[in-house]
This record gives C-alpha cells, structure tokens and sequence, in this order.
C-alpha cells in the first residue's frame, strides 16, 4: 500500500493522452508564434503525454467545419474531454493553462 505524503505529489498511475489540433493558416507570423508557444507548454506541462496534430486550412479548409473554426490560429483540446477551445496565439501563458485545464483558476499548479 503506497502512503501519501505532503512532500510527494500523487502521481496517476496511468497518464493521460491529450490529443489537441492547432488550426492555422499557412506560416504565417501568428501561426508560428502560436505553434511555438504551444510546443513550449506542452513540453513542461505535457511531456510525453500529448498529440498535437497542426490543420493548415489553407490546405484543408473542410477540417475547419468539424471544430467550429471561426478564427486562427485557434487551439482544440479533443482529450480529455470536454472539448476546449482557445483562440490566439496563445502567449498568453497563464490563460492557456487554466483554458486547457492544466492550472487552477486561482493560479496555482
């Protein structure tokens, strides 16, 4: 039996995937900003954890449909459910957090 302590966070014992898309358009400077700080996010917070699947709707405008894509660059969480949606170039650190659920509101981890 595993005894829990303040000093140890409870690790689950199996991790979450979490399957997000990044829809852009092209490489344009806001779609590679918005790659970029998704890529740093997902390496601290989700390492090894994740999918990211990147949509260029110039090349795939029917995808846009699917996720109710109205502007980019626009960021879905498919998993873990719900669904969440962020829209922007995600620099925005802490909101992104708390919109992917990764952080409380109240700022702490």
């Amino acid at each position: 039996m595993k005894r829990k302590t303040a000093d140890r966070p409870l690790v689950p014992q199996r991790p979450k995937l979490w399957q997000l898309r990044l829809y852009v358009t092209d490489q344009t400077p806001k779609s590679q900003v918005a790659f970029s700080n998704l890529k740093k996010i997902c390496e601290i917070h989700l390492k090894g954890r994740y999918r990211l699947k990147v949509i260029d709707l110039l090349k795939h405008p029917h995808l846009a449909k699917g996720d109710q894509i109205l502007a980019i660059p626009t960021l879905v969480r498919k998993l873990p459910n719900p669904i969440r949606t962020i829209i922007g170039n995600l620099s925005d650190f802490d909101r992104v957090l708390i919109g992917l659920d990764l952080r409380a509101t109240s700022g702490r981890d």
